[in-house]
């Protein structure tokens, strides 16, 4: 028979202490992980979708606040930074091959960082969005921080920005191979590249379990998209207004 009554106390004890954000992060990645596995690895069953499902349900059913949540799920948030830093290793084992590389590389990032910026602005002002909704939209490619920094002095929505990179990069995550397969696209490095500019950390992610070198390449697209989409969005953002606004 379960022990109800130990459960009870562990709660309270977690309920009071900063742990039970990261209690409930660590349990829905575990979940969402087994889920992921059971699924065989398929990309519909995006382990970081599920992981945000499972703690949103955990907030919504118990009414605890984000601020709240977030207290004890700072230190896996801080984790970011080293996990970002490391991604150095793969990186310099492939130097060689990426240095090899460097004009398709580069003409690839740059195709894919414009295309990402134009397209997204350009759907949100033929569909009758406001020129604020169009900067938050804009960045929506880069990693977080970046695209929240980028959002923020041009005048949009942080947050929701940080909702849209997200999503963009599970739906980069889950659709990738799909259409990576369709359009007969087999280099490992190619896909991972590709998968790094357009769905940045997320894609990333799903780019190492295929493969380190997928992983190596996306995480170059991913750090070298960052830097132009910070570059190029406050330069492209009013030209696109100014032509479909």
């Amino acid at each position: 028979m379960p022990d109800f009554a130990g459960l009870s106390h562990f709660w309270v004890y977690l309920s009071a202490s900063p742990l039970l954000g990261l209690t409930i992060t660590l349990c829905a990645y575990v979940v969402a992980q087994a889920i992921h596995a059971r699924c065989g690895f398929s990309p519909l069953a995006n382990p970081v979708a599920i992981a945000i499902g499972l703690v949103s349900l955990v907030l919504l059913a118990s009414g605890m606040s984000y601020q709240r949540y977030f207290a004890g799920a700072q230190f896996v948030h801080f984790l970011l930074g080293p996990a970002t830093v490391a991604l150095a290793v793969p990186l310099a084992r492939q130097l060689p091959r990426m240095r090899r590389a460097f004009l398709p590389l580069a003409c690839a990032l740059l195709c894919g960082s414009v295309t990402a910026i134009v397209s997204a602005v350009g759907v949100v002002l033929l569909l009758g969005g406001g020129e604020v909704l169009a900067h938050t939209v804009g960045p929506k490619s880069a990693t977080t921080p970046i695209a929240m920094a980028v959002s923020e002095r041009l005048g949009g929505v942080p947050a929701l920005t940080a909702v849209l990179v997200i999503g963009t990069g599970i739906f980069g995550a889950v659709t990738a191979r799909f259409l990576f397969n369709a359009m007969r696209i087999d280099s490992h490095a190619a896909r991972g590249f590709a998968l790094g500019v357009a769905a940045h950390g997320v894609g990333t992610a799903r780019a190492f379990q295929v493969s380190a070198e997928m992983g190596a390449f996306a995480g170059l697209g991913m750090g070298l998209n960052g830097v132009l989409t910070a570059v190029l969005t406050p330069w492209l953002l009013p030209i696109v207004v100014k032509l479909i606004g």
